[in-house]
């Protein structure tokens, strides 16, 4: 009872984040059409990689070269609520930022009747877009490219760090960590069942009878190689089934022996969220960025 409890408080701290920086996303403009590059604009833009498609939510100050941060919203069930997502990941990490001078781009990624992972090739998309079409398109040239990401949103930068190199890369309450032991309490009903799992189950078979594939899934899976320094921040009072395998993630992370740098923020006391609340976090936010200017 207890895990299911906090269970649904974790989902409902995730809708209280999606809840904290409310947006018009019915002011903003679709592309960029009639824009001169140089004057501050905030627009929803299809952009496309690859033959892979995905919206960006753009939030841009004056200037044609500019710094760029490109953020990754948290888990949404489905994909008509991903630009609402992705808009208020925008303003979560725009409010933290000291710096007035940055591009933000957050990457609209789809989730429904994906599975956990597969995801993250239209986050690619939306990276490399920036990297390398963005000037072209939009006339504003990137001079270092930062990556952020909350919760879900962690576990796809995190990826992504083993994949690209950028200029930095911060990942808050990053997950699913454990893919088999998460879904192990939704096939034995200590938890109750969720999307994630319940596809994976479909596909695959139970995690007793075929673990591998989420354990291939499952960010602890995903702990060398990080090209880009990267800053994790993690609430200490999280949910349980993060914190189960939190030590285990940072040792490994900490073990790596291919690895750009490594930084750890643990915030006693807050919990999913923590980042966003908290004045260490904020500042240890914006010192990871400024150090890399």
């Amino acid at each position: 009872m207890y895990c299911a409890a906090q269970s649904v408080l974790y989902r409902l701290g995730q809708c209280l984040f999606l809840a904290l920086f409310p947006v018009l996303i019915a002011c903003q403009k679709k592309d960029n059409t009639g824009t001169n590059p140089a004057d501050p604009f905030r627009i929803t833009k299809t952009i496309q990689y690859n033959n892979v498609s995905v919206d960006v939510v753009i939030d841009k100050p004056t200037g044609t070269e500019l710094d760029a941060l490109v953020v990754y919203h948290g888990t949404v069930w489905y994909n008509s609520e991903i630009l609402n997502a992705a808009n208020n990941t925008l303003d979560g990490f725009k409010d933290l930022l000291d710096r007035k001078d940055m591009i933000i781009i957050s990457v609209a990624y789809p989730e429904e009747n994906l599975l956990m992972g597969d995801n993250v090739t239209f986050a690619e998309a939306g990276l490399l877009w920036v990297k390398n079409k963005m000037q072209a398109e939009l006339g504003i040239t990137p001079k270092k490219i930062f990556l952020a990401g909350h919760s879900q949103g962690g576990y796809v930068v995190t990826r992504l760090n083993t994949m690209h190199s950028t200029n930095g890369v911060i990942a808050s309450a990053p997950g699913p960590l454990n893919l088999v032991y998460r879904c192990q309490l939704e096939e034995n009903g200590t938890i109750a069942n969720g999307f994630q799992c319940t596809q994976l189950k479909v596909t695959y078979g139970t995690t007793t009878a075929n673990p591998q594939p989420y354990w291939n899934r499952s960010l602890l899976n995903f702990t060398s190689g990080f090209k880009t320094d990267i800053l994790f921040v993690q609430g200490l009072n999280d949910s349980p089934i993060q914190m189960y395998s939190w030590p285990t993630f940072k040792q490994q992370v900490q073990n790596c022996t291919d690895c750009a740098q490594r930084i750890f923020l643990e915030l006693p006391g807050l919990g999913h969220n923590g980042l966003f609340v908290s004045t260490d976090g904020k500042a240890t936010f914006n010192r990871f960025l400024n150090e890399r200017r």
